[in-house]
């Protein structure tokens, strides 16, 4: 895996030390090229010490000592190619294919994915030239983005033109590394769910679980970075978790099992596919009081009613060809428990995770898992990020 990172004249540069170091640690392969300009924010010295790879500029490309073209040669190498932060002045000489500089000339010698972060003024992003180098990108296959997001920026004005944070450039340069930039969910609808419920017993009291929604929040990354549409319900999340989800994810917060029963009800007519990877409760008390009880009026038995099953109700309800895909966290034997549930619920597939092993389950940033569809395809994925596991979820069902 071979990321080309390019980094030209912004103030945001600073922020891509953190991209270059996360890949680097991930056993990615990471090569940095700079332009003159970007050399002014972050220093070539820090780059090479974080990549673990020289770094080229335009003095290595002017080289009457260099052999082969060097954006050839860098062009050809890269998997993916990340620029970041993008200029204006960038922008316009690749919607106009110029290539004055190394940065610019590797990208007309390559033909991987392009990832663009963009990073400026919010007036020079609103200016309509630079709109029109815009639009002109994003008609290119070639070329997805990250960003820009909106706000505070380093002149102080707050409004759009802040670069992607990191984590969202280096999830981003990990799907393309999988998909090799495909969009092949394109068109699809896609309504999934994710975190834990929360069972009031009193306002400070509830029966809940450690589902933290993360699993869900990459399936969501995965099939926006697929072409895909998304909207995700999702039950309580710390701010952290839901700062990382996209813009174009439509995200509906609930607290309740039955909040989450209405909303996703509400919106399963449109999904063509529909995933439960929310932890529901399974029982809620029968009666919420309204105050605090005090410890001595605690009961010593809890009264339970069970919780209606809502992913048996949305492949009940499904429509003509829609595929509800279920999740199944398990301990000990993950595959029999799975396949009982895949049958009485009648799903299309579902996923069973277990959640005794470490590194995996929830709460982790990786996650392992055995997929299983009704027509009795299986695949086992081994432990790896859960942003990659909900790629090899999307290959399976595409396959």
């Amino acid at each position: 895996m071979n990321v080309l990172i390019g980094v030209t004249g912004g103030v945001a540069a600073y922020k891509v030390c953190e991209v270059v170091s996360t890949l680097a640690k991930s056993g990615v392969r990471v090569r940095v090229m700079m332009t003159a300009r970007s050399q002014d924010f972050v220093s070539a010295v820090t780059f090479a010490a974080l990549s673990r790879n020289a770094v080229y500029t335009d003095a290595e490309f002017w080289s009457a000592q260099q052999g082969r073209p060097l954006h050839i040669e860098l062009g050809e190498w890269a998997d993916v190619l990340a620029l970041a932060p993008v200029t204006a002045n960038t922008l316009g000489k690749l919607a106009y294919g110029l290539a004055d500089n190394l940065l610019t000339n590797t990208v007309l010698a390559s033909v991987c994915p392009v990832l663009l972060a963009p990073a400026m003024n919010t007036d020079m992003w609103q200016q309509q030239a630079v709109r029109r180098s815009w639009e002109t990108l994003l008609q290119d296959a070639r070329y997805h983005t990250a960003g820009p997001g909106a706000g505070r920026l380093a002149c102080d004005r707050v409004g759009t033109g802040r670069m992607a944070e990191p984590e969202e450039i280096v999830a981003q340069i990990d799907s393309l590394l999988h998909t090799q930039g495909k969009r092949d969910l394109a068109g699809k609808r896609l309504l999934i769910s994710t975190g834990s419920t929360q069972e009031y017993i009193d306002p400070v009291r509830y029966i809940g679980n450690p589902a933290t929604g993360r699993m869900g929040v990459a399936l969501a990354l995965a099939a926006i970075h697929r072409g895909a549409s998304v909207t995700l319900v999702h039950g309580p999340m710390s701010a952290e978790l839901t700062a990382t989800l996209p813009g174009p994810v439509r995200a509906i917060g609930v607290t309740s099992a039955a909040e989450m029963e209405k909303a996703l009800l509400g919106e399963r007519a449109i999904a063509d596919w529909v995933i439960m990877a929310a932890a529901i409760a399974d029982v809620r008390p029968t009666t919420t009081a309204e105050l605090k009880l005090p410890k001595k009026d605690l009961p010593s038995s809890l009264p339970l009613s069970a919780v209606p099953d809502i992913v048996a109700q949305l492949a009940a309800r499904r429509t003509p060809g829609q595929k509800v895909i279920g999740f199944a966290a398990q301990t000990g034997d993950i595959v029999t428990p799975a396949l009982e549930k895949l049958r009485r619920k009648q799903l299309d597939a579902i996923v069973a995770n277990p959640i005794d092993r470490p590194g995996s389950g929830f709460g982790s940033l990786d996650n392992e898992a055995v997929i299983l569809a009704a027509d009795g395809q299986q695949v086992t994925i081994g432990q790896s990020s859960k942003l990659r596991l909900a790629h090899r979820l999307y290959d399976f069902l595409l396959s």
